[in-house]
């Protein structure tokens, strides 16, 4: 009984916050990288060079990842105040914070 095979559907991306740890769509994340420079930038197109972590686009969420230092855990660097005080404003003017 040979018949076709059914196209397989493909999942969207997933992946965990470093706040909650919660898993969602790749898209509804904010992605937070370190550059091969050793500098840390928010990257809204998810393309840019560098090791990622992501965020819920929640300010709840960035005061637990700061709270457990999880941020500067997955990027292995220490996180400066500015970026903390950048992602907060990021989240803020999506409406989410």
């Amino acid at each position: 009984m040979g018949g076709k095979k059914t196209p397989r559907l493909k999942k969207p991306p997933a992946r965990q916050c470093v706040g909650c740890g919660e898993r969602k769509e790749k898209k509804e994340l904010i992605r937070i990288i370190r550059t091969p420079e050793a500098e840390i930038e928010i990257d809204l197109t998810g393309k840019k060079n560098g090791r990622g972590a992501y965020i819920c686009n929640s300010t709840g969420c960035l005061a637990l990842a700061r709270k457990k230092k999880s941020l500067e855990r997955s990027l292995k660097v220490s996180i400066p105040e500015e970026v903390y005080q950048e992602l907060a404003k990021e989240m803020v003017q999506d409406g989410n914070g």
